[in-house]
């Protein structure tokens, strides 16, 4: 298995009203590291797994509408917990979308399995992961 791997960041608001979360219940702010992990079983022609100028670009487009939002306030998020893993599955499912659609290239249909990893901390993350 072969696998190219891009990062990105991105600054968020959110409240996650349970107890379970403690101190978190309340507006507070968080920083994101993300990586994209694509992964083929082969290299394409050009011996490439996916054309990384695309994939960043494809990772930018799935945390754009993300960046510097307070996610309370964002409606496809409304009664759902925005916690990191639910994050993860949200960036995973645009990131498969546009691997499908050919968006990062035709090396992105040949993808085979795709790790999204959202790194809360310096000591905690993250990651959805699954095959295309």
């Amino acid at each position: 298995m072969f696998a190219v791997e891009v990062r990105d960041h991105i600054m968020i608001a959110h409240s996650l009203p349970s107890p379970v979360f403690g101190p978190a219940q309340g507006l507070h702010g968080a920083t994101y590291v993300v990586d994209a992990a694509f992964f083929a079983e082969t290299l394409d022609r050009n011996g490439i797994v996916v054309d990384i100028g695309l994939a960043t670009e494809a990772l930018a487009g799935a945390l754009a509408p993300l960046r510097y939002r307070n996610l309370d306030e964002v409606a496809e998020f409304a009664g759902r917990l925005t916690t990191t893993e639910a994050l993860c599955a949200h960036v995973w499912d645009a990131l498969a979308a546009a691997a499908r659609s050919g968006a990062i290239g035709e090396g992105g249909r040949a993808l085979r399995r795709l790790r999204v990893t959202l790194h809360e901390s310096h000591v905690a993350r993250a990651w959805r992961e699954g095959d295309l």
